[in-house]
């Protein structure tokens, strides 16, 4: 599979299970771009099924111009935006909430302590500026390039570049605060 590109164009054919394989290998990946918008891993992952049922009904065309997947980020990330203009406050899931769910998923000791790393890596992000967040969320945990993320944000590669460094800053400086080192940073 060539990114998703070929199964959409499969999708657009009339075959079905193009869409099914696009749903399986972004679907993880957009509710937590879509959570970083809305602070609610319940309604990100609403907005993820609505992100694929606008794709489902709507068949948007697909240029080779952008890759798939920043192409998808993108319809995503206007499906949040709707989202947001339509209830003007972001509801917040407290970050306890989602540590108890992974700690009761968790049985062997070296997985609890490497997601206990992660759950304090994510409220430091938590505690960026929303674009901070987007930015590392797309650059390093997402695996966009710096021009792929301007398109998904919606700024320039310039832009981009000056947020990663501004962004890497504050969480390095959040998360020294804190007296933890991230050893993937």
């Amino acid at each position: 599979m060539d990114n998703g590109a070929s199964s959409y164009r499969r999708f657009l054919d009339g075959d079905d299970e193009g869409i099914v394989e696009i749903i399986r290998d972004y679907k993880d990946g957009l509710i937590l771009y879509l959570n970083g918008y809305v602070n609610n891993i319940f309604v990100a992952e609403e907005l993820m099924e609505e992100t694929f049922v606008k794709i489902v009904t709507k068949k948007p065309k697909f240029t080779e111009k952008y890759a798939f997947k920043t192409w998808l980020y993108t319809i995503g990330r206007n499906v949040a935006m709707d989202y947001l203009r339509r209830h003007k406050k972001m509801a917040d899931t407290p970050i306890d909430d989602l540590e108890s769910c992974l700690i009761e998923e968790q049985g062997v000791e070296r997985s609890y302590l490497q997601e206990e790393q992660k759950i304090v890596l994510h409220k430091a992000l938590h505690s960026l500026k929303e674009e901070y967040r987007q930015v590392l969320y797309l650059t390093y945990f997402d695996g966009f390039s710096n021009a792929d993320a301007a398109v998904a944000m919606k700024k320039s590669k310039r832009q981009i570049e000056n947020l990663v460094y501004r962004a890497k800053q504050a969480l390095k400086a959040q998360l020294e605060k804190e007296n933890f080192v991230y050893e993937e940073l």
